[in-house]
């Protein structure tokens, strides 16, 4: 990787009020509706945590296609969504669509795939039909990661890999992606066509057209289990909201970074749970709007 460009731009809570969301106004259609396919059997609660941070970030309308065995529960536990069940295999992985999610990605105004699923070729052949029927913004997290997905050019995704996932998309070890992270966040987003969060307690935003911003979360807590599924689910949340693909990405990494370190000022700096994230980020909207 040697991608070369401006340096980064810092992330801030004052360049974002440069890019203002959509305002909060109006009934849950005018917010949009958020698709959210992932979860496996033995994982359900990725989906769950996507879901609720979703709504955290003003989507109006929810909707969950999980693993056909946990799918009642997930309904039970978020009565706020609409839950599909799919089939799984042995493992409990999920293993393709349905003609019932067909017509819900149609109408949804974004959908988050992969988080809690498995890389896979059953995975990747759901995200193929899932990009072909979404109308909305796409966010692509963990199993939903492929190198093979190129967006259209006028309709970016949104991918949000570790630094590990990133090494794997690009084909390179981790300790390269380690040292020249901006170059491949740059190289990736480029090649892809897509919007690219390169997570990490240093953040990397990568666009398209090779503009790059960054941001110091200074929160070690937020490195633990589930943190990524809920910043997963914000930026869909924002994007169903109708923001774009990038806006929803710059705002999506700001809030859950600040909303991580407000549970941290109460809990401590570490050990705090990445379900407790999301509960900050109504009230950080509301200041920074």
């Amino acid at each position: 990787m040697n991608s070369r460009g401006k340096a980064a731009v810092r992330l801030t809570e004052k360049l974002l009020r440069t890019m203002p969301l959509p305002g909060p106004g109006g009934g849950k259609e005018e917010r949009g509706r958020v698709l959210i396919i992932g979860g496996s059997s033995q994982v359900p609660g990725a989906a769950l945590l996507a879901a609720n941070a979703a709504l955290r970030a003003g989507a109006g309308k929810l909707q969950v296609a999980t693993a056909r065995d946990v799918a009642t529960t997930l309904a039970v536990a978020t009565p706020e969504a609409l839950v599909m069940g799919l089939a799984v295999d042995r493992r409990g992985e999920i293993t393709r669509g349905s003609a019932v999610l067909d017509r819900a990605l149609k109408a949804c105004d974004a959908v988050l795939l992969g988080s809690g699923m498995r890389p896979s070729a059953t995975a990747t052949a759901l995200v193929r039909r899932a990009v072909r029927y979404a109308q909305g913004t796409v966010v692509l997290d963990a199993g939903a990661l492929s190198p093979e997905l190129r967006a259209a050019a006028d309709k970016p995704y949104i991918l949000t890999p570790h630094t590990g996932e990133m090494a794997t998309l690009a084909g390179a070890e981790k300790s390269a992606v380690e040292r020249e992270p901006q170059s491949f966040a740059r190289d990736f987003a480029r090649h892809t066509r897509s919007v690219l969060v390169l997570k990490g307690a240093t953040t990397f935003i990568a666009a398209p057209d090779g503009a790059l911003w960054v941001y110091r979360s200074q929160c070690p807590g937020l490195g633990t289990s589930g943190s990524g599924d809920v910043l997963a689910g914000i930026i869909a949340g924002l994007a169903a909201r109708g923001a774009d693909a990038r806006q929803a990405a710059l705002w999506g990494v700001l809030l859950h970074g600040a909303a991580g370190r407000q549970v941290a000022r109460s809990i401590g700096s570490l050990g705090f749970l990445a379900r407790e994230i999301a509960g900050g980020v109504p009230g950080l909207l509301d200041r920074l709007a």
